[in-house]
C-alpha cells in the first residue's frame, strides 16, 4: 500500500463514525430530511462525481446517505488524503473541499428514449415456480430499465420528471442523471477473464487453487459494507454491498475468483438460501435484471457462494443477502471488468 499509515487509519477511524450512526441504513423515506432544490443537485453531483469515479455512492438520489459519505471518504484515501471528519448529522453536506465538482457538468442530461429501452420489458410473477417458466426475468416497467441505466432508481427518475414515467413510450425525453449509461449490451460486451458458463454458477466441487499472477486485489469490510478494488496495492474503486445474515453469513476469510458468469441462471433452493444447505427442492430461475443473482456472477473458490448483481438495487446495505455479496447491477458489471480468476478476495 503506497499511502501513509496515519492517512488509512484516519479513513478506517472515519468510516467507522459513518456506520455508527448509519448502522440502521438510509431514511426509510427519503422525505425524512427534506431538502430544498439546490441541496438535492449539490448532493447529486457529489454522487455523480464519485460514480464517475468509480467510488461509487450506491443509487443516486439527491441524497448526503452512508454510502455517499463512505465512498467519498475512500476517494479521499485512494488519492493519499487526510480524511475529514463525517457530518454531524445524515443526509447533512460532508467537506468536499479540494474536490472539483465542476466537472460535473450538465448535472443532468435530456436523455431521448428508444426502441432498445422498451425491448426488454414483461411481467415478472412473484411466485418462484411461475418465474422458472419464463424464458427471461426481465424488467417490468420502462421506469425501472431507464432508472437502472443512469444508475439511480424509479423515486429519483419520478422527481426528477414529474408525471412523466408511468407511460414512457420511445421518443420521450427524461431528465436523468449524467452518468456512464449501463444496459444489458454493457454485459454482453464484457470479456472477463475465466468466464463461466450462465449454469455453472455453484459447481458442487470446490475449485481449485491455480497459480495465478495478478496485481488486482478485493476486499470486503463487513463492518462498512463497502468493496474496495486494489492495483499494485494502491486503492482505485470501492463500491457499496449488501453481506449475509446471522443464519447465511457470508464467508470470512481469504477466496479466490473461481471465475465470471454473464447473465446468470439461479438456482432457487429454500434450504440454501434460509440455512445454507443444498436440498433437492428448486427451481432454476432463467437469467435477466431482475433475475436474484442479477446480471453477473463472480464465483468464488467457496462452493455456492460469489459476488454478484441484484434485482433490487434499492436493497444495497439495507438488507441482509443469503450468505453471498450482493452489488447493483450497474457496480458488479464494472467490479467483473477489473477481475479474472485467480484474484484474491479477502472478506473480513
Amino acid at each position: 500500500m503506497k499511502t501513509h499509515t496515519f492517512n488509512i487509519m484516519a479513513t478506517v477511524s472515519l468510516l467507522a463514525l459513518v456506520n455508527s450512526f448509519t448502522l440502521a441504513g438510509e431514511p426509510e423515506k427519503k422525505d425524512a430530511v427534506p431538502r430544498t432544490k439546490a441541496e438535492m443537485e449539490a448532493a447529486t453531483r457529489l454522487q455523480i462525481f464519485l460514480d464517475r469515479a468509480e467510488f461509487a455512492p450506491g443509487k443516486i438520489d439527491g441524497h448526503y446517505g452512508q454510502f455517499t459519505v463512505k465512498a467519498l471518504a475512500l476517494f479521499r484515501q485512494s488519492r493519499g488524503e487526510k480524511a475529514a471528519p463525517p457530518p454531524e448529522k445524515p443526509d447533512t453536506a460532508p467537506d468536499v473541499s479540494g474536490i472539483d465538482l465542476s466537472s460535473v457538468d450538465p448535472l443532468f442530461l435530456a436523455y431521448t428514449v428508444t426502441e432498445a429501452d422498451l425491448k426488454n420489458l414483461g411481467n415478472v410473477p412473484d411466485e418462484v415456480p411461475a418465474q422458472a417458466k419464463l424464458k427471461m426475468l426481465t424488467y417490468q416497467t420502462a421506469a425501472e430499465a431507464i432508472a437502472e441505466k443512469f444508475h439511480t432508481d424509479v423515486d429519483f427518475l419520478t422527481e426528477l420528471n414529474p408525471g412523466k414515467t408511468k407511460e414512457i413510450q420511445a421518443g420521450d425525453t427524461l431528465s436523468v442523471p449524467n452518468v456512464e449509461p449501463f444496459d444489458l449490451t454493457t454485459v454482453k460486451d464484457l470479456k472477463p477473464g475465466g468466464e463461466l458458463a450462465a449454469n455453472d454458477l455453484d459447481d458442487e466441487a470446490e475449485a481449485k487453487d491455480e497459480p495465478t499472477e495478478t496485481k488486482t486485489a478485493v476486499k470486503i469490510d463487513t463492518q462498512t459494507s463497502m468493496l474496495t478494488v486494489h492495483e499494485e496495492g494502491k486503492l482505485i474503486a470501492a463500491y457499496p454491498v449488501t453481506i449475509g445474515s446471522e443464519q447465511t453469513e457470508s464467508p470470512l476469510g481469504d477466496w479466490k475468483v473461481r471465475g465470471v458468469a454473464k447473465m446468470p441462471n439461479f438456482r432457487h433452493d429454500k434450504a440454501m438460501l434460509n440455512k445454507g444447505e443444498r436440498s433437492d427442492e428448486f427451481h432454476i430461475l432463467p437469467p435477466g435484471p431482475n433475475n436474484p443473482a442479477g446480471v453477473i456472477w463472480i464465483a468464488l473458490n467457496k462452493k455456492g457462494m460469489g459476488l454478484h448483481g441484484t434485482s433490487d438495487p434499492d436493497s444495497i446495505g439495507r438488507s441482509a443477502s443469503h450468505g453471498c455479496v450482493r452489488l447493483a447491477n450497474w457496480d458488479v458489471t464494472r467490479l467483473a471488468g477489473k477481475i479474472k480468476a485467480g484474484v484474491p478476495v479477502a472478506i473480513h
